[in-house]
């Protein structure tokens, strides 16, 4: 990946980082967890990849987006805020009873949501509809998912998952969140979802591992998924839960919770000095 273009995407996932820290600390809750980790994808996405416009969040044309992990949704408004779907100001007004930014998206309320999602395991089914509506319909847009690991513990992940296969929807991409961990505890020991990719392989997919946090690996990734004809593509992302946070990094504890003042204040610290150091 060109050095400019990798250089001004860290920048913008390091600010959507601050997004997600500001909106779930003003809301006093979230999930800022599972929304640090899967930010960078998001970032390549809406920055280098999809097809979309923000003055025309309906265009029929343009590829489509599901955030089947519904609650990591502080970090796609993060993105869609930086599209430029949304003012930005919106941000600290997550989850607010009147707020455009509902605790998980809502296809009603959010310019830029696709598919509202919440139930986890649903989000993917959604994705493969969409997918066989662009190949009935004769369309060229593609379809885009993003699941958690622990997610794929739902047993409707695997139905949309045969489905897709046996629809031959090669222009659908998932991508599992692979931090290893989930509200209880680690995926091992809540309910082992291993090994994900020779699940996938064996629901005849198309298997690309990868770093969710090197930009070179997710731009290979997708461009090789776009290629790749006759399968649906999953992309298994291995992330640090709580990525950029220190003291929230690999801490189950901060699946679903808010930051106090003070550890607001030590984010706001740290995601400061790595945007600063990004610019300089």
């Amino acid at each position: 990946m060109d050095a400019v273009i990798k250089k001004q995407l860290k920048i913008k996932a390091c600010t959507a980082r601050i997004g997600i820290v500001e909106s779930v600390y003003n809301a006093k809750s979230g999930h800022p967890g599972g929304s640090l980790s899967c930010v960078d994808i998001l970032t390549y996405l809406y920055f280098c990849h999809m097809n979309v416009d923000p003055q025309n969040p309906k265009w029929e044309d343009r590829d489509r987006f599901v955030l089947s992990k519904g609650h990591a949704a502080p970090a796609l408004y993060a993105v869609l805020a930086l599209k430029g779907f949304f003012p930005a100001e919106k941000l600290v007004t997550l989850r607010k009873s009147d707020s455009m930014l509902q605790g998980h998206p809502s296809i009603k309320y959010t310019p830029g949501v696709d598919m509202s999602t919440g139930s986890l395991g649903q989000g993917i089914s959604a994705a493969c509809g969409m997918a066989l509506g662009a190949k009935l319909g004769g369309k060229n847009y593609r379809v885009y998912t993003i699941l958690g690991d622990g997610e794929i513990q739902e047993g409707q992940v695997w139905e949309a998952a045969m489905y897709a296969s046996a629809k031959g929807l090669d222009n659908l991409v998932a991508v599992v969140d692979y931090n290893g961990l989930q509200i209880d505890g680690t995926c091992a020991e809540v309910n082992s979802p291993y090994p994900i990719a020779e699940k996938f392989k064996a629901f005849g997919w198309n298997v690309i591992e990868i770093c969710a946090h090197s930009f070179d690996e997710i731009d290979a990734a997708f461009r090789a998924a776009a290629e790749f004809k006759g399968k649906p593509s999953v992309i298994i992302a291995e992330s640090v839960k709580g990525k950029g946070v220190s003291y929230m990094e690999n801490q189950v504890g901060w699946h679903g919770k808010a930051p106090n003042a003070e550890e607001y204040a030590q984010a706001r610290q740290e995601l400061d000095a790595q945007l600063a150091a990004l610019k300089a």
